[in-house]
């Protein structure tokens, strides 16, 4: 196993927040997948999680070292949790076609939160 690249992302949930009051349908539309919006509706808060998801996305796009630009859609990258709950990241669209071409064959990635913050990293790794 080798270790391509890595991201880190922290965010204030009251930045993410704001936006996903004043638009919450389509903000969840644009940033997280079916998948995504089932499992943060099901939290008694989903902010944090909401939260937690966009920093891994942005940390993902750290090790693809593309940023949010390009052709890149937010839904390109999905993080599911796994029956234990670890979280799992899958790339469609033009997330795959670069790690792809990078050689990225995995992106392991780690998600805490608070009441105030979201914090994430990704690892991207290749055989």
């Amino acid at each position: 196993m080798n270790i391509i690249s890595q991201g880190i992302d922290l965010i204030e949930n009251s930045r993410v927040g704001e936006v996903y009051k004043r638009h919450p349908d389509r903000f969840l539309d644009r940033v997280l997948t079916p998948a995504e919006q089932e499992y943060v509706r099901r939290m008694r808060d989903p902010l944090p999680s909401i939260a937690g998801r966009f920093a891994a996305k942005e940390a993902v796009f750290k090790v693809l070292g593309t940023g949010w630009r390009g052709g890149i859609a937010w839904t390109d990258v999905e993080i599911i949790n796994n029956p234990a709950g670890q979280p799992i990241c899958r790339l469609t669209g033009e997330c795959a076609r670069i790690a792809a071409q990078k050689k990225i064959e995995t992106i392991l990635v780690s998600i805490s939160h608070t009441r105030l913050y979201a914090a994430a990293t990704a690892t991207g790794i290749s055989a």
